[in-house]
Parts: structure tokens; sequence; C-alpha cells
């Protein structure tokens, strides 16, 4: 089933489909060490990631598994991450949310605007009854994050990450439908 990637507007952002143009916005973003020193899979080291992360956006939009957006601040058009939701399951009404921001974009409240916007899309379009999401236990701004948007910390998944070497846990959160506020 084809899943449509939609195009949101919210106050300061805009976030959209990914095209070919995209490219090296999304190698800086994904090569930058410090920017992933939580993440389970190292930077990049090769632009071709980029164009392959490109397609796989398309191929998840194609599957109908998830959409993945661009994230570009609107006074000035500059990319500043990507937002994900991904492992759609229509079945059980349930889905991942993800992200991933340039450091100059932390602080601004981009994450949670841009987050709120495809969750606000994912609910309504997509009828969906339980979002979930984990992150890194280091990686604190993101569990807040999440707090903000309503998730709540259900658990620990201990030592289920490789991250730079070390054994991480990871923090898996869940937000409700009954518990979502849109507007919040």
């Amino acid at each position: 089933m084809l899943l449509p990637t939609p195009t949101l507007h919210t106050t300061r952002l805009k976030l959209r489909p990914f095209d070919d143009a995209d490219a090296d916005d999304i190698f800086a973003l994904q090569s930058n060490a410090y920017v992933l020193r939580f993440w389970d899979s190292p930077p990049w080291s090769e632009r071709v990631r980029a164009e392959r992360f490109i397609a796989a956006c398309r191929q998840m939009a194609e599957e109908g598994t998830g959409a993945r957006l661009a994230v570009d601040r609107a006074s000035d058009g500059a990319f500043i991450g990507w937002c994900t939701l991904n492992q759609w399951n229509p079945e059980f009404r349930s889905a991942s949310l993800g992200y991933c921001f340039s450091e100059a974009a932390w602080g601004h409240g981009y994450a949670t605007e841009a987050a709120r916007a495809l969750l606000r899309w994912a609910y309504d379009t997509l009828d969906l009854n339980r979002v979930q999401a984990e992150t890194d236990t280091r990686n604190v701004a993101s569990a807040r994050v999440l707090e903000k948007l309503g998730f709540e910390r259900e658990g620990t998944l201990r030592e289920d990450c490789i991250v730079n070497g070390d054994v991480s846990d990871s923090w898996i959160f869940g937000l409700l439908r009954r518990d979502w506020q849109p507007s919040a």
C-alpha cells in the first residue's frame, strides 16, 4: 500500500519528502560523530550512504511502512534535520517515531515542533493507537523531547545496543492516542 509522504508546515518549520538535492545535507548530518554519539550505527564516511538513505525514504513510502521527512527552517529554508514515522502496522494501529537534528538546531524546540507535526498527521491520517520511540539512556535531551510530546517512559532495554564500542541501554517510550495532546 502506498503511503504518500506528506508535506507539513508549522510556524517555524517545513517537513517535506526528501529529494536527490538533499544528499549533501543529509551526508553532513549523518557523518557528524558528535551528533551521532548516542546512535547504534557509526557516522557515515561515504557520500553514497546519503543517496541510499534517500532511496530508502522512497522505498518506505512505496512499501507503506512509514514516512521520513526532511525538516527545513521556514525562515531561510535551511535543512536542519529529519523526522520519521516508521514500522507502521495498520493491523495494530502502531508505529515508531525517530528524529535527528543538526547540532546548530539543538535547544530551539525544533525537534519537538517537527515531531508534534508528524504525530498530528500520523494520528489523524493513519488512525494510530500507539506510537513508540527509543533513545539511549545517556541522551537526556532526546528523552526530554519525547516527554514534552506526552510520551511516557515505559521501561529500559538493558544492554540492547553497542554505541561507539560501548554496551548501552535504551529507554522505551510510548504515546497512546488517549494521551495525545496535539496542541500541547
